[in-house]
């Protein structure tokens, strides 16, 4: 769908404006984040000539390796947005805690989550990778934010999306309420433009994606599910599935939303202990919003992921979202696995 060259602030100006009591903080933030993922972009897009950014610098929160990329974009994020005067905190997947803006700097009535480099260990590969992001309402603007505040539903939300660094540059975003739009980053002008309106992704799908090496370690549920999209057409789903995997949760989730299908990375023996894979705030919720706001659902095989309430903002929890029949399939199955499974609900 054509977009006669709508910029991402011109969307967001036509988007607020009539609003009640709106003030055009939140586009502000959002377009600070967009400066954000352009700088981003351009690390990404130099490669090899910018030095090694896929490289090793040690190890993060998560006890995951650190990339110099990772890093750098987390930098990129901070010095972007903190200053803008809309924020009471921001957290990240990379920082151990949020980052509190202090009370005698501009401040405003918004929390910002973020995870800068999903899919950093395709870096070495030039591979996609991706940044997603989260808008959520402090509790009280009034005092010094806390970590506590970010405890919050997915469904309190007011704005989520991702950006993906592949061919081309592209944003999804969603506004409370709102629907999906994609814009795209065009170089020739350095503007986010608006390239679709109301994105909605395929009920039904032909393609799963999901970390097959970890088979061996899978819930019934899941593996019950996995063989009967192997077995094709002459199977009980009476059709061919094709696999996908990226390794870049933002590239998975974006394939699914383009032409239908479902991302996966459940609860297994490996995560068990940690409630899952992938994080709650930075990952999980913010897509999941996407996921609804496009007509499609989004689980951790027991609940809705916009239900699950965060208890830490470094929470796992067991990821299922795409179209809305393949999902259900596998709620059903963990539904009626419940009683003999150890899946880790996020409750």
């Amino acid at each position: 769908m054509g977009s006669d060259k709508l910029t991402l602030a011109h969307f967001l100006y036509e988007d607020v404006r009539n609003e009640p009591q709106a003030t055009g903080e939140l586009a502000s933030l959002i377009n600070d984040i967009a400066a954000a993922c352009k700088a981003v972009a351009k690390l990404v897009n130099h490669g090899d000539l910018a030095g090694n950014l896929g490289g090793a610098v040690g190890q993060n929160v998560q006890d995951e390796t650190q990339k110099e990329l990772d890093v750098l974009a987390n930098d990129t994020f901070l010095t972007w947005t903190r200053r803008g005067g809309q924020l009471t905190a921001l957290a990240s997947e990379e920082m151990e805690e949020p980052h509190i803006i202090p009370m005698d700097e501009p401040r405003g009535k918004y929390l910002l989550v973020f995870d800068p480099l999903d899919g950093s260990s395709n870096i070495e590969i030039n591979g996609p990778v991706g940044t997603i992001f989260s808008i959520l309402r402090s509790p009280d603007p009034s005092r010094l934010a806390c970590k506590e505040d970010f405890l919050q539903p997915g469904r309190n939300q007011i704005a989520a999306g991702y950006v993906l660094y592949s061919a081309s540059t592209t944003m999804l975003l969603t506004l409370e309420g709102k629907g999906v739009s994609k814009f795209t980053l065009d170089p020739g002008v350095g503007e986010f433009v608006l390239t679709e309106r109301n994105i909605q992704i395929p009920a039904q799908a032909k393609e799963f994606a999901i970390n097959a090496s970890n088979q061996r370690f899978w819930e019934p549920p899941v593996s019950r599910y996995i063989s009967e999209c192997l077995a094709g057409k002459t199977g009980p789903r009476g059709r061919d599935f094709n696999m996908r995997w990226v390794a870049a949760m933002v590239a998975d989730v974006h394939r699914a939303i383009s032409r239908g299908g479902v991302f996966m990375y459940p609860v297994d023996d490996k995560c068990r202990e940690k409630g899952g894979r992938l994080r709650l705030l930075y990952e999980a919720a913010p897509m999941a919003m996407l996921m609804e706001h496009a007509g499609g659902r989004a689980s951790t095989g027991l609940m809705p992921i916009l239900d699950v309430v965060p208890t830490d903002i470094h929470q796992r929890i067991p990821v299922m979202m795409g179209s809305t029949e393949e999902v259900e399939v596998l709620d059903r199955y963990h539904a009626e696995a419940m009683p003999a499974s150890r899946v880790g609900a996020a409750e």
